[in-house]
């Protein structure tokens, strides 16, 4: 059973990748940018890549397709991870649809967690979305709508992880008056203030996504091909 510090229940999508080959294509990027002479930051280069997602690509990511699978996914019942970009001779194989492809297929297994919290009733009407892919603005949060078709809010801490979590709550035990709840704690002490922006799914982006679903679902025998073609270095040994 899985539950909030306070005891309420969770109902949790569990997926094991999410963004790492993402960050490994904006890697790709920054070594070219040092090759050809650039002094582009690396903040700032996740930044251009990151807003080409929005305005320079098409709302289903052109056709690309494909699995940002580092290891195994548990939700689409895949043993094993082996990232992969699949695109056919007539998808737009642009910077744009590369960088909002990568941001789908981070919320691919997601999507499919959702959907079935969702046959089992279990609804959502706004998600409070943390990670560092969020540390840019609009970008991810607009594309997260997208492909959970719901409100997302991001609050000013949302590129602080696990570890900041931690603190707040080590915070509480130390700081919290004799019965003042931890709900209590967290409303009056540590977000009283907290600055936060709420953005709503665009029927655009959310059909985008669907399309690209289709192609995602679709194609996970290509993935579950690619582990048995190309064993792991493990495997070889």
């Amino acid at each position: 059973m899985v539950t909030t510090p306070t005891g309420s229940p969770v109902a949790m999508v569990h997926a094991n990748n999410s963004a790492s080959d993402l960050s490994a294509w904006v890697k790709l990027f920054s070594q070219f940018s040092k090759m050809i002479g650039s002094n582009i930051s690396t903040s700032e280069l996740y930044q251009v890549l990151f807003n080409t997602a929005l305005t320079e690509a098409e709302p289903d990511a052109g056709g690309l397709s494909g699995y940002g699978y580092y290891s195994g996914e548990n939700i689409t019942v895949v043993p094993e991870g082996r990232p992969l970009l699949v695109r056919q001779p007539d998808s737009e194989f642009t910077i744009g649809n590369l960088m909002r492809f990568h941001f789908f297929t981070a919320f691919g297994a997601i999507k499919i967690g959702m959907r079935i919290l969702s046959d089992e009733k279990v609804l959502t009407d706004n998600i409070v979305a943390q990670g560092g892919v969020f540390k840019t603005p609009i970008v991810a949060q607009k594309l997260l709508a997208a492909a959970l078709n719901t409100d997302i809010t991001v609050m000013k801490t949302a590129g602080e992880g696990g570890p900041w979590g931690m603190a707040v709550l080590s915070l509480y035990t130390i700081n919290k008056k004799t019965t003042q709840t931890l709900d209590d704690f967290l409303d009056n002490n540590v977000f009283i203030n907290e600055k936060y922006e709420t953005l709503s799914p665009e029927p655009e982006d959310v059909q985008g996504f669907e399309q690209f679903m289709e192609r995602y679902v679709a194609g996970l025998d290509i993935e579950l091909t690619a582990i048995k073609a190309l064993p792991s270095k493990k495997e070889k040994e």
